[in-house]
């Protein structure tokens, strides 16, 4: 086998295979609003992606009172748990992995969501006959941009940052790849628009996973790296 061929394809989850940003970004809202420290949810959305403790850093500011922190974050937890029985794949998403994996590619589910939100996303996607390794919070010290994900999801599938390329929604997931030299495709289906994605290093950019399929094979997911 060459060893520039590509042996796994990384993927992110939330707004990149499953429809979650803006459920994200009403629910961090709504949290804040709670405790009355109010954001412009395109505000919200803009930092969407990054952990939760650097959203707040990014929404708040690093020198803020982090008393409420955790309040923070179980209301947005409350919330968004509202919506887990009505999690919806983005497009021709659970295609997509089962066309990586037909090409003898494996999938892997690079996720940085709590343990207890992957099981919903799992569920949502219907996918899991095809994928290989689901990562979760609990996997990275810190979080996006960060790499730590991405190390893991290596670690644990037994890849290679050469012989793979991830999949993400926001300048947040190409960030991370980068710090790896793992080319980033970014899909716009999470609300980040073609030029952030490709002014961020995106290597190549796409609407939504059912795009992507459709074109796989001229795609860096079948290109050899």
């Amino acid at each position: 086998m060459a060893t520039d061929r590509l042996a796994g394809v990384l993927f992110d989850v939330d707004g990149t295979l499953v429809d979650t940003t803006y459920l994200h970004t009403v629910s961090w809202w709504e949290a804040l609003r709670q405790t009355d420290q109010p954001v412009p949810m395109a505000v919200v959305h803009r930092s969407i992606g990054l952990g939760s403790d650097k959203l707040l850093d990014h929404l708040l500011g690093p020198e803020r009172d982090r008393d409420a922190d955790q309040k923070l974050r179980d209301a947005h937890d409350t919330l968004y748990a509202e919506y887990w029985e009505r999690l919806t794949p983005l497009p021709r998403a659970a295609d997509l992995l089962r066309a990586c994996a037909e090409r003898g590619l494996r999938v892997v589910l690079a996720t940085s969501a709590a343990e207890h939100e992957v099981t919903a996303l799992r569920r949502a996607l219907n996918a899991d006959d095809v994928v290989d390794t689901v990562t979760s919070s609990a996997d990275a010290r810190e979080s996006k941009p960060a790499p730590d994900i991405l190390e893991a999801a290596l670690a644990q599938s037994g890849l290679t940052a050469e012989r793979v390329v991830f999949v993400g929604d926001s300048v947040w997931d190409v960030a991370a790849a980068g710090k790896l030299n793992i080319p980033c495709v970014g899909l716009t289906c999470g609300g980040t628009s073609r030029g952030e994605l490709a002014g961020a290093g995106a290597v190549a950019v796409y609407d939504d996973p059912a795009a992507l399929l459709s074109e796989l094979a001229d795609s860096p997911l079948t290109r050899p790296r």
